[in-house]
């Protein structure tokens, strides 16, 4: 199997995967969807009571117009970032389950009205700056002038085949490479082709034929439409099963590189232990 990076951004690559097939980039797909981990918020603590502004001189109440089901949902989809190489799972911890910066990132809120309350209004308890909140403008509750919100949050390691808010990528899929073939005999140079092409991907000369820009295989999403409008039926598209486009994106908590990284790990992971467990059915 090779990888080729055809574009990569901090959180979104683009792979051409090759001398492959579709079992095992279908397994790219689910171990970056439900195996990857990432810290996630996991427990909420609110503070109940009426509490009072820095300079002591107003009284709010601490509530909010949502019930603390939702906002504490709504925190542990914010994206935390992650370092893999630092925090481990709360279960297979030297604390045995109790919690300790080697398994837990805790964060603090305090907020009155009136005002909207964001993303960004977490505070880091640990005095490590690598794992403040990066994405500080998602809403999470609006206040008024006589309300407030005070929480604790305690961020763990999880995996997206638990819950959602552990899952590390979205909008992971892939699709056939486009292998595109011309009769030239057949091909009567007309530009219909060109012509229903909705990408504007085809150029047909009187004396050079057809030509195709210069990335078509990663741009065509193989609409059939080019071959459809050929009357000397001279063009064939069909799907290479040995060469994908593969793409995904991140919400931040991890990089898209440290992501497939960590796939390609566990798939190597899985397929090791895959064929040991063969050989001890062998014996």
């Amino acid at each position: 199997m090779k990888i080729e990076v055809l574009s990569q951004t901090e959180n979104s690559m683009k792979l051409l995967v090759s001398e492959s097939d579709p079992a095992f980039v279908n397994t790219l797909r689910r171990i970056l969807i439900a195996e990857v981990p990432k810290m996630a918020i996991d427990r909420v603590e609110f503070t109940m009571g009426s509490i009072s502004n820095p300079a002591g001189d107003r009284e709010y109440e601490s509530k909010t117009p949502l019930f603390d089901e939702i906002i504490a949902h709504r925190l542990s989809m914010v994206p935390v970032p992650t370092d893999l190489e630092l925090f481990g799972f709360k279960g297979d911890c030297s604390c045995k389950g109790e919690g300790c910066p080697n398994c837990e990132l805790l964060y603090s809120l305090w907020k009155v009205g009136p005002c909207t309350v964001y993303s960004g209004d977490l505070e880091l308890a640990q005095a490590d700056d690598r794992f403040a909140i990066k994405e500080k403008l998602i809403p999470i509750v609006n206040l008024n002038d006589k309300q407030g919100l005070v929480l604790y949050a305690t961020a763990v390691l999880g995996r997206g085949r638990d819950h959602s808010k552990w899952q590390a990528s979205h909008a992971v899929g892939y699709r056939y490479f486009p292998a595109f073939h011309v009769d030239e005999k057949a091909c009567t140079d007309c530009g219909d082709c060109a012509e229903a092409c909705p990408r504007d991907l085809i150029h047909v000369e009187k004396k050079k034929g057809v030509t195709f820009v210069d990335d078509f295989e990663h741009v065509c999403n193989m609409c059939n439409a080019c071959v459809e409008a050929c009357e000397p039926k001279a063009l064939r598209l069909e799907e290479d099963g040995t060469r994908f486009i593969f793409q995904f994106e991140t919400d931040g908590a991890l990089t898209a590189k440290h992501a497939l990284r960590t796939a390609l790990e566990i798939a190597l992971q899985k397929f090791s232990g895959f064929r040991e467990g063969l050989g001890d059915i062998g014996q």
